[in-house]
């Protein structure tokens, strides 16, 4: 895993003493930060302490991974959208469909897909946070679908009038943006 606000990654090889970082100790801290979200714990409510308590992991392993609890959330975040899908550049159609599916995230749907509107709310009270939320979750989804539609526009097989803006902003809204927080 690989911290969006500057933690090392769990897989990076250490060249200082002492053993080498677990993924697993990742994933069971995210798995335990939703999991008390899914509980109804409310994100400002969240502590480092409950959730090295629900991972079975100490503080101290929390804290060399993430500085603080704004960036664990916004992990969370960017661990439930999952890393950007692979598009195979031959149809417009293809690759916008293969933008728009949520199949290949990381995370199910269901549960963990219920808090990431209560976790988004409480990102988005930092202005520090919004801003690395829009540049790491938003805005690379933003350019890939863009990317794709400037493709299709130049290749014909969208209009070449397309008010790029605008669609971008209609097929990544729904990706990126939550309806509603139920814990």
């Amino acid at each position: 895993m690989t911290s969006t606000l500057g933690a090392v990654p769990a897989d990076q090889d250490r060249k200082g003493p002492g053993r080498p970082r677990s993924a697993r100790a990742d994933e069971a801290i995210i798995e335990a930060v939703l999991a008390l979200l899914s509980d109804g714990v409310p994100a400002e409510a969240l502590s480092i302490e409950s959730v090295a308590a629900k991972a079975g992991v100490g503080k101290a392993t929390i804290y060399r991974r993430w500085p603080n609890k704004d960036a664990l959330l916004l992990d969370t975040v960017a661990a439930l959208k999952g890393p950007l899908p692979e598009i195979a550049g031959v149809s417009v159609r293809d690759d916008l469909l293969a933008l728009m599916r949520p199949a290949g995230r990381s995370r199910p749907t269901g549960a963990a897909a219920s808090v990431l509107p209560c976790i988004v709310s409480e990102l988005k009270r930092s202005t520090k946070l919004a801003g690395v939320f829009q540049r790491v979750v938003i805005e690379p989804r933003r350019q890939l679908v863009g990317d794709v539609l400037r493709r299709g526009m130049a290749s014909g097989e969208l209009r070449a009038d397309l008010d790029l803006p605008v669609v971008v902003a209609m097929l990544v809204s729904p990706m990126v943006a939550p309806t509603r927080c139920s814990t």
